[in-house]
């Protein structure tokens, strides 16, 4: 619930300081919130579920803001991006490429890996040490290049 309490503070503070951008994404964050509670699982959201949450709502406006991007729509792009940038207060500390790899090599060093054929392995492992630290197209990219090499 650390997420929870977070987010209701900052909702607060955007609208105190009338910024557009930050109480469309807390609302947006804050309505996912609510669906993950109430899907009738009766599961806890857990700091990894939440982080999943943030993670999928980054991308979402990524595609978005690639697609308006390329379609020469700057305005429709310019709100994506605004939202993307609150986002990211939500997500712990993204890892640099070198670091990224440094976990990755050790995953492959300690399951053995030859090649390809173990990808699936080694993305699982990776995805789920790196958790929030790094997208998968990201940690994808670093171990395809590592096991062709």
């Amino acid at each position: 619930m650390r997420l929870e309490s977070r987010i209701m503070g900052d909702l607060k503070a955007a609208m105190k300081a009338k910024d557009q951008a930050a109480l469309r994404t807390i609302r947006a964050i804050k309505a996912q919130i609510l669906l993950q509670k109430t899907d009738g699982s009766g599961a806890e959201l857990t700091e990894e579920m939440e982080i999943k949450m943030i993670q999928k709502q980054m991308k979402q406006r990524q595609d978005s803001y690639d697609i308006y991007v390329k379609q020469g729509r700057e305005d429709l792009a310019q709100t994506e991006k605004e939202e993307l940038d609150v986002l990211k207060n939500y997500l712990p500390e993204q890892l640099s490429e070198d670091k990224i790899k440094e976990v990755v090599e050790n995953i492959i060093a300690s399951i053995g890996a030859q090649g390809m054929k173990d990808m699936g392995k080694v993305m699982g492992m990776a995805s789920k040490e790196l958790a929030g630290q790094a997208d998968g197209k990201t940690i994808s990219g670093i171990v395809r290049g590592l096991l062709n090499s």
